[in-house]
């Protein structure tokens, strides 16, 4: 099992310094991964825009979107815009597609929030995969390019939880972008179950499984986690959120978490996503040295 790292990009007031700083050790470590996911209505960096520096920033590393929500951006830009950050990264790139949760992303760019269907995900990434096959998808005197590194296109992840949101995504997707929230293995068990019963039932090779989870190292962990989400969570009603806070993520020593991926890789996942809940970097070389 492979391990991945998020950027901190849900960290109030990060700026490029920094997450250039980070992009370089996790592409310097022995990290599979750069992760970031997408927010509208928030204060993080335009993921499309990260793209672009992070292939700068980084040789080696794989760069993955965990994950963008297709609705909230036309599918024919989308496609141009992944495309050209696939070329950029020298086909380093894995998307990580969904229909995400929160409805004023949608309102923010003025995007119908009736469109957050599987149905609708899946007809645009159809259009998507039309684009990058070189098709005209609109009538144009050329197709749309760049044609991106990966031909066919960068592999595609969907961020889909229950059974018939997977059941859905293996109509298209190379696998599953994954969250685990409360670090319950039987359930993360029992998720990748599900996804590879879907996969064979369409027919589909066998699919990529990830899942993520925010993590503090340290006694004060759990202090840092909570002020992480209680930012992060801002749209969540206050007393639900103190509610869900004792039990979401980890929080504990370098043996613990080493612990906690093990048993991740022993239900057979082919990679964790690491998501820090503090912008300090020392993070970044722990972890290191725990995976190496």
């Amino acid at each position: 099992m492979q391990i991945g790292m998020t950027l901190p990009l849900m960290e109030p007031e990060v700026d490029g310094p920094l997450l250039e700083a980070w992009a370089k050790a996790v592409d310097e470590g022995p990290f599979s991964s750069l992760c970031f996911g997408e927010r509208m209505a928030f204060d993080n960096p335009e993921v499309i825009t990260l793209l672009g520096a992070c292939a700068a920033w980084t040789k080696r590393v794989q760069l993955k979107t965990t994950v963008i929500v297709a609705q909230l951006h036309n599918p024919v830009m989308l496609a141009k815009s992944l495309a050209t950050a696939d070329m950029l990264s020298q086909g380093r790139l894995s998307v990580g597609l969904g229909v995400g949760g929160r409805t004023e992303d949608y309102l923010a760019v003025g995007a119908d929030p009736a469109t957050r269907k599987q149905a609708d995900l899946a007809e645009r990434v159809a259009i998507m995969k039309r684009v990058w096959a070189g098709e005209k998808v609109v009538d144009t005197l050329k197709p749309i390019g760049p044609p991106p590194y990966r031909k066919g296109g960068p592999e595609l992840l969907a961020g889909a939880q229950g059974p018939k949101a997977i059941r859905a995504a293996a109509q298209w997707a190379d696998g599953i972008s994954g969250f685990s929230f409360d670090l319950n293995i039987d359930t993360a068990s029992d998720s990748v179950e599900q996804v590879r019963a879907a996969w064979s039932e369409a027919g589909r090779p066998e699919p990529k499984l990830t899942t993520a989870f925010w993590f503090a190292l340290g006694d004060d962990g759990r202090v840092q986690l909570q002020r992480h989400l209680r930012h992060y969570f801002n749209w969540i009603e206050a007393d639900a959120l103190e509610a869900m806070l004792p039990t979401v993520g980890f929080s504990g020593s370098l043996s613990e978490l080493k612990s906690l991926l093990k048993q991740f890789e022993d239900i057979g996942l082919h990679e964790v996503q690491l998501i820090p809940t503090s912008e300090d970097i020392a993070q970044v070389h722990q972890i290191a040295e725990l995976i190496s």
